[in-house]
């Protein structure tokens, strides 16, 4: 009995502690953020760092002299990130939302499986290869009509809408799929035609999950870093006109943390915290609007089923349906003209020119090999997996476990696990070079840059397997209870199995998630393409980083386009794996429990 009570206290102490890991992890990211930054406000007053208007830092100021030489004012970079993050949503939000409600009221049930992968596919493709397809595509097409070379707010507004198209997606379907159909069917019991009933009652009675997709789609387009630095222009000043340069806060850092001098240092990392800030307030707003969905079907029984709102607006309501096809079209076109012309330049370039994938490298070789970059990629996904994936696995038992115990604590979890998914990249990208770089003898290693994206996959690995857990029916879990298992043997022998196919899920999701981060990897990891790693002490760079490097420099634009292929032939792969591996093991698990 003793031992009974020994093995259930240790297990429910693992689950914590993994758990508190996530409370651990945003606290030393506000902390390291902000001890570093307080040294730059010595030097330069907040209000002057906040609202100044020039941007011209000095590699020779340093904390020791009284006067600083550089400018350090972010206000109109502030601006460019705000404005930017606006019109991506206004765009990619717009159509996001509209192919929601094809999906759900719209498509016909044999298509709905399609389109749904097809989304998927978008939201996989790394936001590094949508930068490299917008220099080398869109860029070359809006230049023949643009007064410049086609670079600037509407190209940004294009590419960076497209990627946060499928987060809109997701979020909005679930919430227009959770509305009763009650609801419909009294619409349609008044009178109204299939389009009044689903814009005119459907959708507003989804009007709360409507907002939270489209603030955490501004949350994703306000901590893009790479696609905008290939498409916006990068001049540090506001953006006057569709297609005038200008640059947001994630590419600032990005471009100038390589180079910077001491008090240009600072105010980059003090640029984080600006940017942390922005992404926590993004995160209350949303938290404060999911308080009061529990009311908004209350207010919509009220006024929505009437009579009054199934006569009126049928040229709008036509709008809207023309609006909706075009979103399907839209996404339609980019999944077969990216794919396209990626693979119909890469393809020949691996054919021409096979030392590309399977090449030496040579330290001053004028020729390039990616090989390395595939060997640090497959190196760092598997430290990264097995770092993330038992953590962000214990701490979802321990919130959907033992949720009815410590409420406070599992709180607290949700709260940290919601900042940590919405903090940017290139922020995670400061913290591991402020709190890992060091420990590794100070400089970038493939061990410091998989402990950095360690941190970021936490959020992904615990939500998709506390989904899954969910699912597990609980007479399983009553019925190990009946035959005198503890819940610590009753979590680990009869709820994980049954959650196999989540958790699978969730690694599988990671995984795509480590092909397509290269921010983070910059400052932790090494910007350089080198030879292939002997440890996980020495530098790399993974493919999505060497395909920034060749796409940025411009002299490499074949090996660039032969990268690109690779990165996004790996992400078909495990799109397909990914689709077909949980089909497989959630109808296998059906069969059984349809036996049992």
């Amino acid at each position: 009995m003793n031992q009974n009570r020994r093995a259930e206290r240790a297990g429910h102490a693992i689950f914590l502690s993994a758990a508190l890991l996530c409370i651990l992890s945003i606290i030393a990211i506000f902390a390291f953020l902000i001890g570093k930054s307080i040294p730059f406000f010595g030097t330069v007053h907040p209000m002057d760092f906040l609202f100044g208007s020039v941007w011209s830092p000095d590699r020779s100021d340093t904390y020791a002299s009284q006067i600083t030489v550089g400018s350090y004012g972010i206000f109109p970079m502030l601006i460019s990130t705000l404005i930017c993050g606006i019109s991506a949503l206004t765009f990619g939000g717009t159509l996001g939302c509209l192919f929601a409600v094809f999906l759900v009221f719209f498509c016909p049930r044999r298509l709905k499986s399609f389109f749904s992968s097809l989304v998927l596919l978008l939201a996989g493709i790394p936001s590094v290869v949508y930068g490299f397809f917008g220099i080398s595509f869109l860029l070359p097409l809006l230049s023949r009509f643009a007064p410049t070379n086609g670079s600037g707010l509407f190209a940004t507004t294009l590419i960076l809408g497209t990627m946060i198209l499928p987060t809109v997606v997701a979020l909005f379907q679930t919430a227009l799929e959770a509305v009763p159909k009650t609801y419909y069917h009294a619409a349609i019991g008044l009178g109204a035609t299939h389009t009044q009933a689903v814009f005119c009652t459907m959708v507003p009675a989804a009007r709360s999950g409507r907002i939270n997709a489209l603030v955490l789609g501004l949350g994703r387009a306000l901590g893009e870093t790479m696609a905008v630095i290939l498409v916006a222009g990068n001049a540090p000043t506001y953006p006057k006109g569709l297609f005038r340069s200008f640059r947001v806060l994630t590419a600032n850092i990005a471009m100038e943390m390589g180079y910077a001098g001491e008090v240009q240092e600072g105010a980059l990392i003090a640029t984080g915290c600006v940017l942390l800030i922005l992404i926590l307030v993004i995160h209350l707003l949303l938290e404060h609007r999911m308080e009061r969905t529990r009311f908004s079907s209350r207010r919509f029984q009220k006024t929505s089923v009437s009579g009054g709102r199934l006569s009126f607006y049928d040229f709008t309501l036509k709008i809207q349906k023309y609006a909706m096809f075009f979103s399907v079209l839209f996404v339609l076109s980019v999944l077969v003209i990216l794919p396209t012309f990626l693979l119909g330049k890469g393809l020949p370039a691996w054919f021409s020119s096979p030392s590309l994938l399977f090449g030496k490298f040579r330290f001053g070789d004028s020729s390039v090999t990616i090989l390395p970059s595939l060997i640090t990629t497959l190196m760092t996904a598997l430290l990264c997996l097995l770092i993330a994936v038992p953590i962000g696995v214990m701490t979802a038992v321990y919130l959907h476990e033992y949720s009815s115990k410590n409420r406070f604590t599992v709180r607290t979890v949700r709260r940290a696990l919601g900042i940590l998914g919405g903090v940017p990249s290139i922020v995670y990208g400061l913290f591991g070079m402020m709190a890992f770089v060091p420990l590794f003898g100070g400089s970038a290693s493939i061990l410091a840059g998989s402990l950095t994206v360690s941190m970021l996959l936490l959020p992904t690995v615990t939500r998709a397997t506390e989904e899954s857990l969910v699912s597990v029916e609980s007479g399983q879990r009553e019925g190990s209870y009946a035959l005198g298992a503890g819940k610590t043997y009753t979590v680990l022998h009869v709820v994980l199995p049954a959650a196999f196919p989540g958790i699978l899920s969730a690694i599988l999701l990671s995984l795509g998630r480590i092909l397509s981060e290269s921010a983070p990897f910059l400052y932790t990891m090494g910007s350089v393409l080198s030879a292939i790693p002997r440890s996980y002490l020495d530098s790399g760079t993974t493919l999505a980083s060497a395909l920034y490097q060749l796409a940025g420099e411009g002299w490499h634009i074949e090996e660039a386009f032969a990268t690109a292929t690779v990165l996004l032939l790996l992400v078909l792969l495990l799109n397909f794996l990914t689709e077909r591996t949980v089909t497989k093991l959630r109808k296998k698990k059906a069969s059984l429990s349809g036996g049992v």
